[in-house]
């Protein structure tokens, strides 16, 4: 039997979860974009900014003092304070420290425990798109139905209370809300969420809410202030909330975040974290402590950076003829490229291959993202510039086909 026969057999070892489940929609262009030169990504979706410096120092010095142990499987008693103190004092949640919030590695793990926890073959999730790529697989993963609600760019990508009605059956068991949204920048406005929250009690449903965007708000929205799905009356008890420090606080390569809830629903997420991942890394959560306690300063700056990016940038692909929905929160835009006459895909590949920008396929979140690509500002302003030069000329070149 040949090599690639061999490895073709080994396949049939892996689950029918996993040979199912597609490979990220987002990482085909980078890799493509990887081997070219002169090229500006408008694709990933991480921070250009370094960790802010207390932080960092945090980590050096705990990583001298040989603080390089396990910590209690739900992280440590200062930062899960620091968490629980900063919610209540930011939009007025108040979670227990000992005993409703967990430290996790980035919420991507919070996510994976909440979808284990809480979900049975056979439930049923609603999840608005776009979205993430990660929402639906680990959905999968547990082995759950999932059940695509779409939304659209005349109600401002907001999921209404209205649409998900007629999503929900009796197998329905979660909703799932990400917002700040990644890929199309939107917001939910506090009385969507209390329509919301009246159709979540009224059909006795979950809500997990990734709000890893929380403090990267922009122009009225920022104005109102983001809000916190548990926050809204109805949904505290109901709610298992997903943050971390990523996004706001530059630290994607530490790998730390935290879930809240309800004791009873968050002792289940422990119990699945404990045999999964025993703690989250001990010098991240001393680095966390200090970029939560200390480093408030520097997230804002970050924000205006990326506040005057988000308007170069918006500005000049709606001035390139292509429609841009404002987005108000995360470091995404979403414009409409349909007058081009391409596919997403499409746009997307021929974008890479002559003018050297990469950006994502809208449809890789979802089929609403048909037609749309996601464009990232979270890089450096003069790159942003240059990216809208760009594409304003090859836009140019294909508009209308």
């Amino acid at each position: 039997m040949s090599d690639a026969a061999v490895t073709a057999d080994l396949e049939t070892y892996l689950s029918e979860r996993v040979r199912s489940t597609p490979p990220s929609g987002i990482r085909r262009f980078f890799e493509i974009a990887a081997t070219m030169d002169d090229v500006i990504s408008l694709g990933i979706g991480e921070p250009d900014f370094v960790t802010p410096q207390p932080a960092v120092q945090a980590g050096i010095d705990a990583l001298n003092d040989g603080q390089t142990s396990y910590t209690a499987n739900a992280g440590r008693a200062d930062l899960r304070t620091a968490i629980s103190e900063e919610l209540s004092s930011r939009y007025g949640v108040s979670y227990d420290a000992e005993d409703e919030i967990l430290s996790t590695v980035g919420v991507s793990e919070a996510m994976q425990l909440t979808m284990l926890s809480v979900l049975d073959p056979g439930d049923e999730i609603l999840i608005p798109e776009p979205c993430f790529v990660s929402y639906a697989p680990t959905a999968r993963f547990a082995e759950a139905n999932v059940v695509h609600v779409p939304t659209s760019v005349e109600n401002n990508f907001q999921v209404t209370a209205e649409t998900l009605e007629s999503y929900i059956t009796p197998n329905t068991k979660a909703l799932f809300l990400g917002y700040p949204n990644n890929p199309t920048g939107a917001v939910l406005r506090r009385d969507t969420l209390e329509d919301i929250a009246a159709l979540v009690q009224e059909h006795d449903l979950l809500v997990i809410s990734d709000e890893i965007y929380d403090r990267l708000v922009y122009g009225e929205a920022h104005e109102r202030g983001h809000v916190c799905v548990p926050s809204i009356d109805g949904l505290r008890e109901r709610t298992i909330l997903l943050g971390g420090f990523s996004k706001g606080y530059a630290m994607t390569g530490w790998r730390i975040g935290y879930a809240c809830a309800p004791a009873p629903i968050l002792r289940g997420l422990y119990k699945v974290h404990q045999y999964m991942i025993m703690s989250a890394p001990t010098v991240s959560q001393i680095a966390a402590h200090t970029a939560i306690t200390e480093c408030q300063d520097e997230v804002e700056t970050m924000r205006q950076a990326y506040d005057e990016r988000r308007r170069v940038l918006v500005d000049g692909l709606n001035e390139a003829g292509l429609p841009t929905f404002e987005p108000e929160g995360a470091f995404y835009c979403f414009p409409d490229i349909r007058s081009t006459g391409l596919t997403s895909e499409e746009f997307v590949q021929q974008l890479l291959e002559e003018e050297h920008v990469a950006c994502v396929p809208g449809d890789a979140f979802g089929p609403s993202g048909a037609g749309y690509v996601r464009c990232s500002y979270a890089t450096g302003l003069d790159d942003v510039k240059e990216a809208v030069r760009r594409i304003q000329r090859f836009a140019a070149k294909h508009q209308n086909g």
